[in-house]
């Protein structure tokens, strides 16, 4: 799957049921060898969405459960 086909899409954690962002307005961490994503890295923000704060979230990969139409469905218990 490629990059323009994922965003846009919502990312959910499917342990706690809550909305961690969307793809597009994440980092991405990507193999340089192989050009493969290994990680989705997720700023946390405040001041409505104008400051950055410290802490991000990052998203391997393998924490992916499910890339449907409109959400990428995550599983935060291997987030690191």
């Amino acid at each position: 799957m490629r990059y323009k086909e994922m965003s846009g899409k919502e990312i959910v954690d499917v342990v706690h049921g809550s909305r961690l962002g969307i793809l597009g307005q994440t980092d991405l961490e990507i193999n340089e060898k192989t050009g493969h994503i290994e990680a989705f890295v997720i700023p946390n923000y405040k001041w409505f969405g104008l400051v950055k704060e410290g802490e991000e979230t990052k998203i391997r990969w393998r924490s992916i459960k499910k890339i449907g139409e409109d959400m990428i469905i995550v599983e935060s218990d291997s987030f690191e």
